[in-house]
């Protein structure tokens, strides 16, 4: 058998936020019905207990008011870099998944120039000046996105390491009259990839994607407050939950499977499953779905860990960041070991979604 080139995660990284964020912090909130832009007439006891039986987050992290995307997407990087044992100056690229570029503290404009990348680069002092740079904006399956980009870097022989960071701070685009907004958090991981030349497949080994852009780029998008005496020149997130949890239950599982048919794999050869952290009934029902669509039942708890109880979704961040909490053991009992097939796998603003099929070294 022949060698070729695969691109295999040597090291992992992440930051989460020191500022703690309970559901009970929410409590004096004042909340509009998306649909009428009226107050709910429930109190908001009985509305944050709904959106936790719902959801499962019962905190969440917020960042500093001195930090911005680009900051924690740094601490990720350099945790990354730092795990795998290189010197930064190996990297031939750096690419930074987000959707809301730098955003201050009290102004929502977005600064996405120069790149994010370009950004942590200086962060972490690199000097070398053939360092390639970009950013990847994709909803929350950006990271995702951005590994396939990297991926198909390596595979070129023109580029040997390269740093893949996921961050988002979405606590400053939520609308603090949307329960909605309650769903998001900040945070960032990274990870170090590095190509590897052998004759037995390891590292990613397919993937597959999917957009719907046609009436899907509503569920998730940009718009005014429902509080429509609130911020009337600005835009916040807005997501039509339902119609996301109904879209990515029937498309979910088929893309996750394609990418198992390229890599000749079933469902029982899968150790772990790493899914978006966006709502964990709809991330355990999209698993049950998956299963069934092999005709076969598994035990979501031990294939599928999460983390959204405590740091909620942070969009781009959440994959890479679960990733390095598992790596690390810092996860309940949730291990990936030496030749297990993990699956990682998103869906998100666009509506895009994304599944890579890794093979552990």
């Amino acid at each position: 058998m022949s060698k070729r080139i695969y691109t295999v995660v040597k090291g992992t990284g992440s930051y989460i936020p020191e500022v703690l964020v309970k559901n009970s912090d929410f409590l004096n909130h004042e909340f509009f019905d998306p649909t009428t832009c009226e107050k709910f007439d429930k109190d908001n006891e009985e509305i944050i207990e709904k959106f936790r039986e719902i959801t499962n987050i019962e905190e969440r992290r917020f960042v500093r008011e001195d930090q911005v995307t680009s900051d924690i997407a740094a601490l990720a990087g350099k945790n990354a870099i730092e795990t795998a044992g290189i010197d930064q100056e190996e990297l031939d690229f750096i690419i930074v998944a987000h959707n809301f570029g730098d955003m201050e503290a009290g102004n929502r404009r977005m600064q996405a120039m120069p790149s994010l990348a370009n950004k942590v680069k200086k962060k972490l002092n690199i000097q070398r000046p053939d360092v390639h740079v970009h950013d990847v904006i994709n909803g929350c399956p950006s990271w995702v996105q951005a590994m396939i980009v990297a991926d198909a870097y390596i595979r070129t022989g023109n580029f040997k390491k390269g740093l893949v960071i996921g961050s988002d701070v979405n606590s400053r685009v939520g609308d603090p009259h949307d329960r909605d907004t309650m769903i998001f958090s900040d945070g960032a991981g990274a990870v170090v990839v590095e190509g590897t030349e052998s004759e037995t497949p390891v590292g990613i080994l397919s993937y597959s994607g999917r957009s719907d852009t046609n009436i899907e780029t509503e569920y998730l998008s940009m718009g005014t407050s429902v509080n429509p005496d609130y911020g009337k020149d600005e835009l916040f997130i807005r997501m039509q939950g339902h119609k996301i949890y109904v879209y990515a239950l029937s498309t979910v599982p088929k893309v996750v499977k394609e990418s198992l048919d390229k890599a000749e794999l079933d469902i029982e050869d899968v150790n772990k499953v790493l899914i978006h952290q966006a709502n964990e009934k709809m991330d355990e029902a999209i698993l049950l779905r998956l299963f069934k669509l092999y005709r076969k039942k598994g035990d979501v708890k031990e294939v599928m860990p999460m983390n959204i109880n405590k740091l909620g979704n942070t969009s781009s961040a959440t994959i890479p960041t679960l990733w390095d909490q598992v790596m690390k053991e810092n996860l309940g009992g949730h291990q990936i070991n030496s030749g297990n097939i993990v699956v990682l796998c998103s869906v998100g603003g666009g509506m895009n979604i994304n599944s890579i099929v890794y093979k552990m070294p």
